[in-house]
């Protein structure tokens, strides 16, 4: 007799069970933990967005290719739009709106401002989560790196120079202090 626990039909009698119907999932967002009723089929970005009313994370292309609904899983950047919210149960996620420490702005906020790296602003809290994390993942040593690995934020009105600029400040910072960004 065929074990259906390991099976492709004992697997896909176990995937029927979580959906299409609403499950219940508990997210540590921003450090706090929120429980939420969500198909299993929805984006971290969908539920973020439209089940915990945290809209800064921005819908852009909804596909993966602009980088703005960037969020951090675990200290790791992720596309939120291609997560989905189901698998963040037990791990950290992070957004724009955790960033900041208190009511003062994260480092790379104020450069972002200081720096005017933005124009519309649509794509800015995708690119300073990105921003923060290259700094962390140690891909900041000079400007070539820097648009190597920001290279998945798009800035439809071209605002690179100036978050170069943003991203050195800070880089910068950081190594006179000898402190994370984080």
């Amino acid at each position: 007799m065929p074990d259906h626990r390991t099976s492709p039909i004992g697997i896909a009698d176990q995937v029927r069970t979580l959906g299409p119907e609403p499950v219940r999932i508990q997210l540590s967002i921003n450090r706090e933990t929120r429980g939420l009723d969500v198909e299993p089929r929805v984006s971290l970005l969908d539920a973020l967005r439209e089940h915990l009313d945290l809209t800064g994370t921005k819908k852009g292309c909804d596909q993966g290719t602009c980088g703005a609904c960037t969020v951090w899983v675990d200290g790791r950047r992720v596309l939120a739009c291609l997560t989905l919210a189901i698998s963040c149960t037990g791990h950290e996620v992070t957004t724009i709106e955790g960033l900041a420490d208190d009511q003062r702005l994260h480092p790379m906020q104020q450069a972002f401002r200081k720096h005017d790296a933005f124009q519309c602003g649509y794509c800015t809290p995708g690119q300073i989560m990105s921003a923060v994390a290259l700094i962390e993942e140690g891909h900041a040593a000079d400007d070539a790196e820097i648009k190597e690995w920001m290279s998945g934020n798009i800035c439809r009105c071209a605002a690179y120079p100036n978050i170069r600029e943003a991203i050195r400040e800070v880089r910068d910072q950081a190594e006179e202090g000898g402190h994370a960004t984080h």
